[in-house]
């Protein structure tokens, strides 16, 4: 069974452009305390904007 604070949480990474698309991958807590900031590719905005971590 998975305890509630796992080490490697899943993530929604949501988009900055307001498009509203997600990726969804999984973090280090131990490494990685704060929110995920990545800048990957938003294919409704066609560009690469800043995705952040939703809780």
């Amino acid at each position: 069974m998975a305890k509630s604070t796992e080490l490697r949480p899943v993530i929604k990474l949501r988009s900055t452009a307001g498009t509203g698309h997600t990726y969804v991958t999984r973090k280090n807590r131990r490494n990685e305390p704060d929110r995920l900031v990545l800048r990957k590719f938003d294919p409704v905005a066609r560009q690469h904007v800043e995705f952040r971590e939703e809780r």
